[in-house]
């Protein structure tokens, strides 16, 4: 019988670091050897998330680049933008496979990263990256040691727009895309615009055609299209709790059919995602706690528009659930591996 590897996950304490967790403890290839989290450092796991009480008995540890090195052979990083790539360079130069869940690592342009996060302090690995987007990636994601797992929104744009561009099926002008995602989609740290009274019975949208999840889905379209392309993105807030619905125009070269066609063609193969028939479209909660992306398509030929509507678990295959994913393709594991949830049906 093969050792099972082991896994880290640095920054646990966070919502996409407790899917991890939660993750990880059900996957059949691996096993979780190291926590940490600098706010419960010497605390038990489940009193920071009591509902794994008698699932996970690890306790949160203050994170160490000398100890972690030899408690694990794969590491998770669940922290925020710019706090990664300090963590993850010791780690790559140990020889460790390193999946970062930050902005950190996303970016190929290395100035674009820079103009709307900060001075990247470990440009040599930044050029090793791979972008983990993994149903479009996913031969490179299989020979890579550093994954930048993408962002929830782009995700959820990307997936269906990157099969159309590289077909030159739509055109790369007035792009938009108008998303709503739940509240987790902030993170875990107390603020006032995600206070229960500030987000329940409302509906606002925020960074209005300036979210830092633009550029990267620039830079992903672009690479797709072979040409530039500038999207306008303007995401919302609404009051639950996970789960992302993006709505996309585009200007059609085509018909629906030939639109459809090419998505079948780019994801029938792909277990986590499915393209709905014609006629129906998704809701956030037939993928709610899954890994599945959910695609539906309509063309309204009086204005030559394609309407592109498609959902994710902002938590899971926005987060957590993409970055094992990614895992189980670096290491050659059976890709549903620990992430096959079935929806569920209410």
């Amino acid at each position: 019988m093969s050792t099972k590897k082991r896994v880290a996950i640095i920054g646990a304490s966070g919502y996409a670091g407790a899917e991890i967790v939660r993750l990880i403890s059900g996957h059949p290839q691996v096993t979780l050897t190291y926590l940490t989290s600098r706010q419960y450092a010497g605390q038990s796991y489940d009193t920071v998330f009591p509902a794994l009480t008698g699932c996970v008995d690890h306790y949160c540890e203050t994170f160490s680049p000398e100890d972690a090195i030899h408690k694990a052979d794969i590491f998770f990083l669940a922290l925020p933008h710019k706090a990664s790539m300090g963590v993850a360079a010791p780690l790559l130069e140990a020889g460790k496979k390193v999946i970062d869940l930050s902005a950190d690592f996303r970016f190929k342009n290395r100035s674009v990263y820079e103009n709307h996060y900060q001075l990247h302090e470990a440009p040599q690995w930044l050029k090793k990256a791979v972008y983990g987007l993994c149903e479009i990636n996913h031969q490179a994601i299989s020979n890579a040691d550093l994954i930048g797992n993408p962002g929830c929104y782009p995700t959820s744009i990307l997936l269906p727009l990157m099969p159309l561009l590289k077909n030159k099926l739509i055109n790369t002008t007035g792009i938009i895309a108008d998303s709503k995602s739940g509240v987790s989609g902030a993170g875990r740290s107390p603020s006032l615009g995600t206070l229960f009274c500030e987000v329940n019975e409302g509906f606002k949208a925020y960074k209005v055609a300036e979210h830092r999840h633009a550029p990267e889905m620039n830079e992903n379209l672009t690479l797709a299209a072979g040409e530039n392309v500038q999207i306008l993105f303007v995401p919302h807030l609404v009051p639950m709790s996970r789960g992302i619905v993006s709505t996309i125009y585009v200007r059609c070269k085509t018909s629906d059919n030939h639109i459809r066609d090419c998505l079948h063609a780019a994801y029938d193969n792909c277990h986590f995602i499915r393209i709905l028939p014609d006629g129906h479209f998704p809701n956030a909660a037939h993928v709610r706690g899954t890994n599945y992306c959910d695609i539906g398509t309509k063309y309204s030929s009086e204005q030559g528009i394609l309407v592109i509507i498609s959902t994710i678990d902002n938590l899971i295959k926005g987060a957590a659930g993409q970055a094992v994913q990614n895992m189980n393709i670096m290491m050659n594991f059976a890709e549903t591996d620990g992430i096959n949830a079935m929806p569920y049906p209410v």
